[in-house]
């Protein structure tokens, strides 16, 4: 690849515009899923400042290429860029070869489990649950709530914050999330609250009808219901509209049960350049709609780069409703080779810390080749495709003459092509939106986060077939009529429809019935009662062994003391409760 290429100028020759047309197919809440569910399984970290140490350079400041600083040259001066944390081989059986290959970490699952409600850590789980409360419940914002009375997420709990404040007095901080990235975008942040509140109430719902389970139960059962229904609107209602049905069905195909061999690691070129399809998808306006799905009277329509960390335009200006009921009713902007990315990104963007405008282009370009991904044409070859090797192949790929002339003219050898640039500028598959390439790429990391994971909603023994029956009613549209003020939806809510006609009152939409999770007390814990309470931990309950028994576990930050496990023999329990020790500071 060409490294003295530089991104920047891919980026100011083929990729900018200003203007994106749109899909009379899709909605909007189609592109803010792929962000949110991207955020589920990918994190890549970059090398901090103290990487630098050594070095003695500021990545901010610099234009040395020198370690852990990759910076972009423009026209004019450079953006600033970190590589990415490297991993360390430590295996005993890795050869010098593989030991001196710089490569990657994912800083958190790769499943698709709603790591990013709940966090990828004990220690932030127990940050964001509401453990004073014992109720199963996540925590909820101390300071602010939506003008009925609901639920927003609570502030990082170090302040003050990075978001950006508006003329109000009262400062609105940076949101908390089990993502750190939940306050990029108003459509993201609205996505994550929804989230937040579907949680406490079916934690609230499942404890109405199981009485005497405990909190850690309900918590656990709840997150156990979100990661399901995570799993089903992206693989059944997100994924075939990505990628086509053709391509579903030849990559990912009908559900055949959990399969231990499947590597469910989410793979480098997933993570740097196939899923960030997406990022030719946004649009420069954010549309906020009233009631009617018309403009709304108080809150107008947002420049992209006026709703970059600006949690307090969601308090402050009308909650959740405006930015979701304007995702919902404004049709997705329709990838096209002439018209890739605008300029909101490229000329606008805004990344916490950095004081100047960067480019989301460049840095995607920059990216990947810090992470050394082979360039388009391998990975052609890796999906079956036909390495593209002449202007006239790359033309009727592309189907864009002049776009396909820019390519070869900026590149020089079709070998340097990148390719993340090669998958988006490739013709759109038929009922897709993405091209040959990234239908492959996309597909096959679906079907290996589906098939690789043991806790996937339609495995064995993770839930009853009454529950699964409960679970497959649920849609994206249910979920935002239970958690707003939103009375009016699609059936589908990622279909673009026209308001009225397409849409119906929530009351049409099917919604999950909690009984198929009702647990009758057993006669074992009956003869036993509740298993006693422990202070700073909790009990959940087990009968694989045959016989009833409590299972301890204490919160972050403290220590078990005592025995893990009580059993209920005859009518009493079998040992006096553990204790936890310790400072959670």
């Amino acid at each position: 690849m060409l490294l003295c290429l530089q991104p920047w100028e891919v980026s100011k020759k083929i990729l900018r515009r200003s203007f994106k047309s749109k899909d009379d197919i899709y909605s909007l809440l189609l592109v803010e899923w792929g962000q949110y569910i991207d955020h589920d399984v990918t994190f890549t970290p970059q090398s901090t400042s103290t990487a630098a140490l050594w070095s003695g350079v500021d990545c901010l400041s610099t234009c040395e290429n020198v370690h852990p600083c990759f910076p972009i040259e423009t026209q004019h001066h450079c953006l600033p860029f970190h590589r990415s944390t490297p991993a360390c081989f430590i295996h005993l059986g890795s050869d010098i070869e593989q030991v001196l290959q710089r490569q990657q970490m994912n800083a958190i699952t790769s499943f698709m489990d709603a790591s990013l409600v709940y966090g990828h850590s004990s220690q932030l789980t127990s940050f964001l649950r509401d453990l004073p409360g014992l109720n199963g419940k996540l925590a909820v914002n101390e300071q602010f709530k939506d003008p009925k009375g609901r639920a927003y997420l609570p502030f990082v709990a170090s302040l003050p914050s990075t978001c950006r404040q508006g003329l109000q007095q009262e400062r609105v901080e940076c949101f908390s999330a089990g993502d750190s990235r939940v306050n990029e975008g108003m459509p993201l942040t609205s996505l994550h609250t929804l989230w937040l509140r579907e949680h406490n109430r079916i934690a609230e719902a499942l404890k109405s009808i199981n009485g005497h389970w405990s909190p850690e139960i309900i918590f656990q059962e709840t997150r156990k219901i979100i990661g399901a229904l995570h799993q089903i609107i992206t693989m059944r209602d997100y994924v075939p509209k990505i990628i086509g049905p053709e391509s579903f069905e030849h990559y990912i195909g009908p559900y055949h049960g959990y399969d231990p061999t499947t590597d469910p690691s989410a793979s480098n070129v997933f993570a740097t350049a196939a899923f960030r399809f997406g990022h030719a998808t946004i649009p420069p306006i954010l549309r906020r709609l009233n009631e009617s799905f018309q403009p709304h009277e108080r809150f107008p329509h947002l420049r992209l780069h006026d709703t970059f960390f600006s949690p307090w335009r969601i308090v402050k200006e009308g909650g959740v409703e405006p930015v979701l009921r304007g995702i919902i009713g404004t049709a997705a902007p329709v990838v096209s080779t002439n018209m890739l990315m605008a300029e909101e990104l490229t000329e606008r963007l805004i990344v916490p810390n950095v004081s100047q405008h960067m480019d989301l282009a460049s840095l995607n370009l920059q990216r990947g080749r810090d992470h050394g991904l082979p360039g388009y044409n391998d990975w052609r070859v890796f999906c079956g495709l036909k390495r593209v090797k002449t202007l006239d192949h790359l033309k009727e790929v592309v189907g864009d003459d002049m776009v396909a002339e820019m390519i070869q003219t900026v590149y020089k050898h079709l070998d340097n092509m990148d390719v993340w640039l090669g998958g988006l500028v490739e013709r759109l598959l038929p009922g897709s939106r993405t091209g040959a390439l990234f239908s492959c790429l996309i597909g096959k990391q679906m079907k290996a986060l589906r098939d690789g994971d043991s806790f996937w909603w339609e495995a064995d023994g993770v839930f009853t077939q009454q529950q699964k029956v409960e679970l497959s009613k649920v849609s994206l549209s249910r979920i935002i009529c239970d958690n707003t003020d939103i009375r009016e939806v699609p059936y589908d809510s990622f279909r673009f429809g026209k308001y009225p006609t397409n849409y119906v009152p929530c009351n049409h939409i099917p919604s999950m019935n909690v009984n198929a999770w009702r647990h009758e007390r057993s006669r074992d814990s009956e003869q036993c009662g509740s298993p006693p309470k422990i202070k700073n931990g909790d009990f959940t309950l087990s009968s694989s062994s045959g016989k009833l028994a409590a299972l301890y576990s204490c919160y972050h930050g403290f220590q078990l003391k005592g025995a893990a496990a009580l059993v209920c023999e005859g009518n009493r329990w079998s040992d006096k409760p553990p204790q936890c020790k310790g400072n959670p500071h």
